[in-house]
């Protein structure tokens, strides 16, 4: 697998280390395990969810962490003692345990986690704070035209 040498684009921009980490790390896990399978769906213009397939796996079995600009997805299978003594001919269910990573943009946060029908679907919100939204900025002291806001889009 070639790898992309970001070091040339590095020298010649300030503050974008974050965007080349995480390009030189897309490079490497690309070539890892694809175990569970998940989409990554836009439900709004700032809601996502993320869907993992981890058949046979109970919420107790799932551990989900949310840290600043990462999102981590565990799942361990416990030994069941329950579990009716039996002879396996065929085992197709992966049973193993799995990590998952993703990297979230700023503001974006964790809304809720539900594990249903052997699907663990995960809802993400993206949050602006109001600091750090556009801003008009008036030009030597000079009144601009105010800036109004209809339906999320901006008008003159």
């Amino acid at each position: 697998m070639n790898r992309f040498d970001f070091t040339p684009y590095r020298r010649n921009t300030v503050g974008f280390d974050r965007l080349f980490d995480l390009l030189e790390n897309a490079t490497r896990a690309g070539a890892g395990d694809n175990y569970p399978p998940f989409n990554i769906e836009r439900k709004g213009e700032d809601s996502y969810r993320i869907t993992l397939a981890v058949a046979g796996f109970k919420p107790a079995d799932i551990d989900i962490t949310a840290q600043q600009n990462l999102l981590v997805i565990q799942g361990r299978k416990h030994d069941d003692q329950n579990a009716p003594a039996g002879e396996y001919l065929h085992l197709g269910i992966a049973q193993r345990g799995f990590e998952r990573r993703f990297e979230l943009a700023d503001f974006v946060r964790v809304v809720a986690a539900n594990l249903e029908d052997g699907l663990l679907m995960i809802d993400l919100l993206r949050e602006v704070p109001e600091a750090m939204k556009p801003k008009k900025i008036a030009v030597n002291g000079q009144a601009t035209a105010a800036l109004t806001v209809v339906d999320g889009k901006n008008a003159a």
